[in-house]
């Protein structure tokens, strides 16, 4: 079984940016975590994070092609305006879990809404980092079925 877990525009940034908000371990504290989770499931885990909308819809797309089972994504700002993002994982046949560190419903007005949730299998928001975690428990149960 392998998930691939996409990350979009400034998650690169963890730990730098707004710490109240994001928290204060790193992007390589994510990936790290990740991959203690995958090798806990027994699942091959691929990571991917880009700033730039074409190399996540190109990223998503080669996962339809390689026959990724799960995918596991946070587009970050551009879950609130990418149709194109949007799109491209509606393309795509395997179940999808939409992540979001802070809980956007208790943000900012823009951030309410997701134009990417509604191709997506689930949604989990507001729980940190451990939102990924949940996230990949999730798709191994909807792999499975």
């Amino acid at each position: 079984m392998k998930i691939l877990v996409l990350n979009g525009p400034n998650l690169n940034f963890l730990g730098i940016r707004e710490k109240g908000i994001y928290g204060s371990k790193d992007y390589k504290d994510l990936l790290e975590m990740l991959q203690k989770k995958a090798d806990d499931l027994g699942i091959e885990l691929e990571t991917f994070q880009s700033n730039s909308e074409g190399e996540i819809i190109d990223r998503i797309q080669k996962a339809y092609l390689d026959k990724v089972d799960g995918i596991v994504i946070n587009p970050g700002a551009y879950t609130h305006y990418s149709y194109a993002i949007r799109d491209a994982l509606a393309s795509v046949l395997c179940p999808i879990i939409e992540v979001h560190i802070s809980n956007v419903h208790k943000r900012e007005e823009f951030r309410h809404v997701s134009v990417t949730a509604p191709v997506c299998t689930g949604q989990i928001v507001g729980l940190g980092l451990k939102g990924y975690l949940l996230a990949m428990d999730a798709l191994v149960m909807e792999i499975k079925k």
